[in-house]
């Protein structure tokens, strides 16, 4: 048991689950507000989104301290963004419009934050089909060209949000600065930099497996 909770990822894998955990806990204890189903709807979006940037972020993390482990955590960052937005999905198309497929084509049609919403979560399910290692090989160069589609889903889905608020911007405005500082991260200057501040004094490699690379590279490719 305790090499289990000694276990980096058991902690990760708790710590996803907590979004979820406080939701069950609110709805069972009325505290969703006065509209508990736009409540979900915002929160499964914003951890949706919170997924994205923490699976986007393994890469510059990595690049920064030199700890090539931190890659096998990004499968599991991967997935439960993927969980909450397939949780955000189905909350909108069950509890929001009972699958009345009319209206939800009219919302998709009429209403753009919505439109491109479903689109981030169409090019998100293939990512989470091919995420294992099996579908690595078998894909082969394509698995990396495909998995690149996660900083398109990334962009949508801060487009998603910044359309979805009407009055205060702050929030979508923090994580659209937070994607294009991850995305610049992966520039080649933004990866110089990197390598810089890395050179000026964090260690160059992971103390348990000595810089090597380790584990399945999902729902990310590795520049």
């Amino acid at each position: 048991m305790g090499t289990v909770l000694r276990n980096p990822k058991v902690w990760i894998f708790g710590l996803c689950l907590l979004p979820l955990l406080r939701l069950i806990a609110l709805g069972l204890d009325g505290g969703l507000g006065a509209n508990p189903i736009e409540f979900v709807t915002r929160s499964t979006g914003t951890w949706t989104l919170v997924g994205l940037l923490a699976t986007l972020a393994v890469t510059p993390l990595r690049r920064l301290t030199g700890r090539a482990g931190l890659v096998r955590y990004r499968r599991m960052l991967g997935l439960f963004a993927f969980f909450y937005a397939s949780l955000h999905v189905v909350t909108y198309l069950w509890l929001d419009q009972f699958f009345e497929l009319a209206a939800i084509a009219g919302d998709i049609v009429k209403r753009p934050f919505i439109s491109v919403g479903f689109a981030a979560f169409v090019l998100l399910i293939p990512l989470a089909a091919t995420s294992t290692q099996a579908m690595m090989r078998r894909l082969g160069r394509r698995w990396q060209a495909l998995h690149r589609l996660v900083y398109a889903i990334a962009v949508l889905g801060v487009i998603h949000y910044v359309w979805l608020v009407k009055q205060d911007m702050t929030q979508p405005l923090i994580y659209g600065a937070l994607l294009a500082v991850l995305l610049a991260a992966r520039l080649p200057w933004g990866v110089r930099l990197l390598q810089a501040v890395r050179e000026a004094g964090v260690p160059l490699r992971s103390p348990r497996n000595g810089g090597k690379r380790t584990g399945p590279m999902v729902l990310l490719d590795d520049c």
